[in-house]
């Protein structure tokens, strides 16, 4: 599949099958991440595969931090949403969990840090796609809260930037795309 292709075929896939993932795939979309474009050279990316009993550990952070905020944290109806807390991470075999760790260099900025993680992110999805496989970047106030860089174990200026759940997809109906034209969002400067 070429790039072209890939960019404007690629949605996000958020239904899954449970089926496991080759390592190898993963393998080649951990590798597209480490080739996205970074100022200076610091590759600020920082990867961690979540499988199996990750992903239940995962699912135990969540609900905690969930139930931490409830009133009433054993009604019928928090209990239902400390489950759906729990099994959040077991949408699909794999996650992908990136992160930015910015250098302490003095000539590094934080916004170019962040701005080559998220290429390596956008590297990674096109190349599940290109794979057939299905993945969806999923962020949201959990994703950024100090409990889960805890627990990746991020310290300083580090910070989760989302969460990329991988899977082979379970939708049946082909998802169109749709943008606005570039002229809408471009501006010519002769």
């Amino acid at each position: 599949m070429d790039v072209i292709t890939a960019i404007k075929t690629r949605r996000s896939i958020g239904v899954v099958k449970p089926d496991p993932v080759p390592k190898e795939l993963i393998e080649a979309i951990l590798e597209a991440g480490t080739w996205a474009p970074c100022h200076h050279r610091t590759e600020p990316w920082r990867f961690f595969v979540l499988t199996g009993d990750g992903r239940n550990r995962l699912g135990n952070l969540f609900a905690q931090m969930t139930q931490a905020k409830m009133e009433e944290p054993l009604s019928e109806e928090d209990q239902k949403r400390l489950e759906r807390e729990k099994n959040k991470p077991l949408r699909a075999p794999v996650i992908i969990t990136v992160a930015v760790e910015p250098s302490d260099q003095s000539k590094v900025l934080l916004q170019e840090e962040f701005a080559a993680v998220h290429a390596a992110v956008q590297n990674m999805l096109l190349t599940a796609h290109s794979l057939g496989l299905g993945a969806v970047w999923r962020t949201g106030d959990i994703c950024y809260a100090p409990e889960v860089k805890e627990f990746f174990g991020l310290t300083g200026k580090s910070e989760v930037v989302g969460f990329l759940y991988i899977g082979y997809s379970d939708i049946q109906k082909e998802l169109k795309g749709k943008r606005k034209h570039f002229s809408e969002v471009t501006q010519w400067m002769d």
